[in-house]
């Protein structure tokens, strides 16, 4: 068996607000197609239009290849050393970022192609499910006002999440208005309702820890990006002198970045995006970074169906998982790209474990609508 494609699909709501950290306005697929027809689907979390020129550039030399020119011929199953010859042969515009994320897409989309060939689903082939679901958190921007977001935590209380995680929009510099927020939220949930806040690498370390005292008054479980991702400094003062825990990684997309975080910025809990980390691939070995540090790995997978079921997989597949992001985002991209979406109740997500692969179908419908020519 050989590759014999490697498609890209930017697909892109009619209006996309860039002032809005919203992943679900626009996407990039991954589609790699075998020569006995098997298609597999991965997805990437980047600027679209910049990772799909990464898989499709034509070779300019042995260490500038697009990733179309080198998969085309390869055996799908072999997905290690594909992942390896991909970082190889982008090193001279690679190195993480763009690259790093549509190596990601597709390296999610061999993982999907491998289970459909082998009759498996992708988390079996990780080498066993740790668990059959999976607890769910809400996932969404902040609203501009307390009522809203009182509001919306009702409403995804009501719906059985247990945990609601809030970030970017109007959290910034205000105490006061950042107070009046998370005052609001914690108001209408109780205390049995877990909240996380995710800052959006909006402070500096003493703006931080003073907003790290006032969330600890309302029993955050974690604060998330509080700080610029190159800050590892400042994460570690964080840990080390809060009693939140500290989550971060979701903007990274090299081992090292990873390992920096964990050892030198000392946080509680890592967030490696899949559609940008390199994939299942690069995940797997994440999870185990973490899980020999003694410390939590929970994905970021604010996206299509795609990625969520990506996560799903990955999360349930690893002896430090248990819990997944799931937004709530209302966005086609996020409720209707993909036909079966991961199946979510009483505040869990099932793991498809019967499917072969990722277990999602892409509508082609919606596709074709939200297709950029």
């Amino acid at each position: 068996m050989k590759i014999s494609n490697v498609e890209a699909v930017h697909l892109r709501l009619p209006e996309v607000d860039a002032l809005r950290c919203d992943g679900t306005q626009d996407t990039l697929l991954i589609f790699v197609t075998a020569d006995d027809g098997t298609v597999g689907v991965g997805e990437v979390d980047s600027s679209p239009e910049v990772a799909k020129a990464v898989v499709e550039a034509a070779p300019s030399h042995l260490i500038a290849q697009g990733l179309r020119s080198l998969l085309i011929g390869e055996d799908p199953l072999d997905i290690d050393r594909l992942w390896h010859k991909m970082v190889a042969g982008t090193r001279y515009f690679g190195n993480g970022g763009p690259a790093m994320h549509a190596i990601s897409g597709v390296d999610i989309a061999l993982w999907d192609l491998a289970g459909k060939v082998l009759g498996r689903p992708v988390g079996q082939l990780f080498g066993g499910f740790y668990t059959d679901r999976l607890r769910a958190y809400a996932s969404l921007v902040m609203p501009d006002t307390a009522a809203e977001a009182a509001r919306e935590a009702e409403k995804h209380a009501q719906e059985g999440y247990t945990a609601i995680k809030f970030g970017w929009g109007p959290i910034g510099q205000d105490l006061a208005f950042n107070e009046s927020l998370i005052r609001a939220i914690r108001g209408v949930v109780g205390a049995e309702v877990q909240i996380m806040i995710d800052a959006g690498q909006v402070w500096d370390l003493k703006t931080a820890l003073e907003m790290a005292r006032m969330y600890e008054s309302y029993a955050v479980t974690w604060l998330e990006e509080p700080v610029a991702p190159d800050n590892i400094a400042g994460y570690r003062e964080l840990s080390r002198r809060s009693s939140l825990k500290i989550a971060g990684g979701e903007q990274e997309s090299t081992y090292g970045a990873f390992e920096r975080l964990l050892h030198d910025g000392e946080v509680d809990i890592i967030q490696p995006d899949l559609a940008r980390c390199g994939g299942l691939t690069q995940a797997r070995r994440l999870a185990w970074l973490a899980h020999t540090a003694h410390r939590s790995i929970v994905p970021h997978a604010f996206k299509s169906g795609v990625l969520v079921a990506a996560s799903t997989h990955f999360a349930a597949a690893i002896p430090n998982g248990g819990l997944i992001e799931h937004t709530v985002s209302t966005s086609p991209i996020a409720r209707d790209l993909v036909q079966r979406e991961i199946g979510y109740r009483d505040g869990h997500v099932r793991v498809p474990s019967e499917l072969p692969g990722l277990g999602v179908e892409i509508d082609l419908d919606v596709m074709e609508r939200l297709r950029v020519p």
